[in-house]
C-alpha cells in the first residue's frame, strides 16, 4: 500500500525539517510504503535545499513564490496523482507527528470500511504543544446548515463523525479524490480544505477524527481582525487578502455551502472591517 504525502513549504526550513522527520520515524504496518512530495513556494531560507540534503528521497517542486497555502498544495497533489496511491495524507509542515499517527489514521480508514459505507476521510486532531490543548481537527457545527458556531470534537478512544476539517492531518483514500478530484482552484490560502471536507461530505463519503492526538502544531493564527488603531486603508487590505478574511473567497464559500448564512457574513466582514472597536473590546483573544 502506498501513501502520498503532501506538502507544501515557505520560509520554515527548520519546522519543515522537523515535521519531515516526525514522518520518517512513523511505526508503520509493514505493507505500506510512504512516498513524500513537496512544493516548496520559492523560500528565501533554504528549505528545498535544506530538504533534499537531509530528505534525498523526497520529491521537492519549486513554486513561484506566491502560492500561498492553498495553491501549494494542488501543486503538491497534482504531481502526487501519477504515483497512483491508494491514499492521500495531507500534512502541514509546522506539523509534528507522534509515531503511531500513520498508523492511527489506517485504523480510522479501516473502521470506517468495516461499517460497509463509502470509504471515510480521516482527520488527526493536534494539541497547541504550548498549552496542551487542540489546536486543529475535526469541527462539528451547531447547525449544519449555518456557518458559524461550532467546536472541536475530540476523543481519547472513539471515532467521531464531524462536519467538516482542518487538513493538517487528514488521510484521504484515492477513491474520494476519484470522484471529487483534488482542493479547489477556487481558494488561494486558507478555506481549501474546510471547502475540500464539506464537498467530501456531500458526495456520501465519511469525515471521521481518529482518536488521541496524532500530532502538534501551535494555533499561530491570532485574532481574524484588525484592531481599531490601524488605518481603515489597512483594514480594507485585510478584508481582501488570501492570508486576511479573503473576502470574495469567504463569500463564495459561503454561498456555495451555507447560503442562508450569507447575509450575516457579509454584514459581520464590513462591521469587522469599518467597527473593529466591537471585537477590540468583547473579542479579544
Amino acid at each position: 500500500m502506498t501513501i502520498a504525502v503532501l506538502l507544501t513549504t515557505f520560509n520554515r526550513k527548520q519546522k519543515t525539517l522537523a515535521c519531515l522527520q516526525s514522518l520518517y520515524q512513523q511505526q508503520l504496518p509493514e505493507d505500506v510504503h510512504l512516498k513524500v512530495f513537496l512544493t516548496d513556494d520559492n523560500s528565501a531560507d533554504g528549505t528545498s535545499d535544506a530538504v533534499k540534503t537531509h530528505f534525498p528521497e523526497v520529491q521537492v517542486f519549486n513554486g513561484s513564490g506566491s502560492l500561498f497555502w492553498a495553491g501549494g498544495m494542488r501543486n503538491t497533489w497534482q504531481k502526487a496523482l501519477a504515483a497512483n496511491p491508494e491514499f492521500y495524507l495531507l500534512l502541514n509542515d509546522d506539523t509534528l507527528l507522534t509515531q503511531v499517527a500513520v498508523a492511527s489514521l489506517l485504523k480510522c480508514s479501516g473502521y470506517a470500511k468495516s461499517k460497509g459505507n463509502k470509504p471515510a476521510v480521516c482527520v488527526g486532531s493536534t494539541a497547541d504543544d504550548e498549552t496542551g490543548k487542540i489546536s486543529y481537527g475535526g469541527r462539528k457545527l451547531a447547525d449544519k446548515n449555518s456557518w458559524g458556531e461550532g467546536f472541536l470534537v475530540y476523543s481519547e478512544t472513539e471515532f467521531l463523525n464531524c462536519d467538516v476539517a482542518n487538513a493538517n492531518i487528514l488521510l484521504v483514500p484515492a477513491e474520494v479524490v476519484k470522484e471529487i478530484g483534488i482542493l479547489s482552484t477556487t481558494f488561494t490560502h486558507g478555506l481549501a480544505d474546510y471547502d475540500y471536507t464539506l464537498k467530501a461530505k456531500k458526495a456520501g463519503f465519511g469525515l471521521l477524527v481518529a482518536p488521541g492526538f496524532l500530532g502538534t502544531c501551535i494555533d499561530d493564527h491570532g485574532n481574524n481582525w484588525k484592531s481599531a488603531n490601524t488605518t481603515l486603508k489597512e483594514r480594507l487590505a485585510y478584508l481582501k487578502s488570501p492570508k486576511g478574511l479573503a473576502y470574495h473567497e469567504f463569500l463564495g464559500f459561503i454561498k456555495e455551502h451555507f447560503p442562508k448564512s450569507y447575509p450575516a457574513v457579509f454584514v459581520k466582514l464590513w462591521l469587522k472591517t469599518l467597527f473593529p472597536v466591537i471585537w477590540d473590546k468583547f473579542k479579544h483573544k
